[in-house]
């Protein structure tokens, strides 16, 4: 009998106490040889071994099963004391459950069906006001209902008290004073007057806001009139004010529509080719217009006072040089000295005249070429990413299209510097040909000769 005992007290034991002892022998026995066993087999024979001769110290030592047994049983207390506290959180629970299942349907079927309705509304609300101006310093938005519990009045009721509240900011015009992103990234505490939920304007410019955890950000394209405009309603100084209808599209679009200058960078290396021969150009056109415009004014006074000859003008220069040679000479001669001093005269008034007209050709030509260049980089990127992002697209087609604008841009003031310049020069020339002519007539009337010889002077004059 007492055997028995001792036996079925080991095999307790020995079930409670098996999990850790094969573990504890099993690296005991991978810490003393240093390697796995060959096979299954081997390992099973040695943890049964093992087995065994920890149940033979068990016996042999009445403490030390008295112990393991003793442990056994306060392990087994407390799993017991653990599962009765879980049933009665389970029942607890459960109860909980019922009361609440109970209570939904005491109140009827009218809050069931009205719950999902308001739960829905209150999300829109939420989504939709989200990124709103009025939730600046302003009404908050409703919570979200919980999902098992049903609405009862406070929760209606405070629904009611936040819409009428946010209809009220709609149509009110508020000065604030919130931290504010301006174009350099900087974030300041600025004065900012909000339109209602229509637009928020700070120094000028229209505020955007990208999401409701950061703060509002000063729009970097404001037109001049608008930011006039607002900037003078801000201050109280107009009841005018500018506004999107289109509820934020057209700010956007004004925010990423590029400059002038924006423009320009587009061109790439053709455009910049075009805009430095077209301003070459009008440098050369412009110097030379402000030299016949010189020689104008000093060919004017020197029409006014032909009696002193003057050599600041080509008709000055000329009349002196057809007087030095007038002595002596038949008058073959002296309309052929004539001819050689107006010539001599002709390169300084159509100086830069060929050039600027070389210009205003080449300008359309090198558009032209962008427009090309621009192209084929606009199929290579087909070629590539396909047609699927027009982006990757844009960089060529705004290079075919900004070269072209900026070789007609450079092109047309050439052609009309290059008229003008011509229409100048000819004038002078003129001016100044036909003085000399009708001082070359005078003096051959002035020779003696003979009727017929007067005669042919008088035709050679006039030719």
């Amino acid at each position: 009998m007492m055997l028995s005992r001792c036996a079925s007290r080991l095999l307790l034991c020995g079930a409670l106490v098996l999990p850790a002892a094969l573990l504890q022998a099993q690296t005991e026995t991978q810490a003393q040889q240093g390697a796995a066993p060959a096979s299954f087999a081997e390992a099973r024979q040695a943890e049964l071994e093992r087995d065994r001769a920890r149940l033979a110290e068990l016996v042999d030592d009445r403490d030390a099963l008295r112990r393991a047994v003793e442990a056994a049983r306060e392990r087994r207390d407390a799993a017991a004391e653990r599962r009765r506290a879980l049933e009665a959180q389970r029942d607890d629970q459960q109860a909980r459950h019922e009361a609440l299942a109970a209570r939904q349907q005491a109140q009827g079927g009218e809050l069931s069906a009205v719950k999902p309705v308001l739960e829905r509304h209150v999300g829109e609300l939420r989504d939709a006001l989200g990124q709103s101006w009025l939730t600046l310093d302003g009404p908050e938005l409703p919570a979200r209902g919980d999902a098992e519990s049903l609405p009862d009045l406070a929760r209606i009721e405070s629904l009611a008290d936040a819409l009428m509240a946010f209809t009220r900011e709609t149509g009110r015009i508020e000065r604030l004073t919130l931290p504010v992103a301006s174009v350099d990234g900087r974030v300041v505490p600025r004065e900012v007057l909000r339109l209602g939920d229509l637009a928020m304007i700070g120094d000028g410019r229209w505020l955007r806001r990208d999401s409701p955890d950061l703060p509002p950000a000063a729009l970097a394209a404001t037109p001049d009139a608008a930011g006039e405009t607002l900037a003078a309603f801000a201050r109280g100084e107009s009841d005018r004010v500018t506004l999107d209808p289109t509820g934020g599209e057209l700010l956007k679009a004004l925010s990423q529509r590029p400059d002038l200058l924006a423009r320009f960078h587009q061109g790439g290396a053709v455009g910049y080719v075009v805009v430095a021969l077209g301003g070459l150009g009008l440098l050369i056109a412009l110097g030379q217009y402000g030299y016949l415009m010189l020689v104008s004014a000093r060919l004017r006074r020197q029409l006014r006072d032909g009696a002193s000859l003057r050599d600041d003008n080509p008709l000055g220069r000329v009349l002196a040089k057809v007087q030095t040679l007038r002595q002596g000479l038949v008058p073959e001669a002296l309309e052929a000295r004539l001819d050689e001093a107006l010539l001599a005269e002709l390169p300084r008034l159509e100086r830069g005249q060929a050039l600027v007209k070389l210009l205003a050709a080449v300008a359309p030509l090198l558009g032209l070429l962008g427009t090309v260049t621009g192209m084929i980089g606009t199929f290579q990127s087909i070629t590539v990413f396909g047609t699927g992002d027009p982006q990757l697209m844009a960089g060529g087609i705004s290079q075919a299209l900004v070269t072209t604008v900026l070789g007609l841009i450079t092109a047309v003031p050439l052609m009309l510097a290059h008229t003008a310049l011509a229409s100048r020069s000819r004038w002078l020339s003129g001016v100044i040909e036909g003085r000399a002519s009708a001082e070359l007539a005078e003096h051959l009337e002035a020779l003696p000769a003979t009727a017929p010889h007067r005669e042919s002077h008088h035709a050679a004059a006039l030719a």
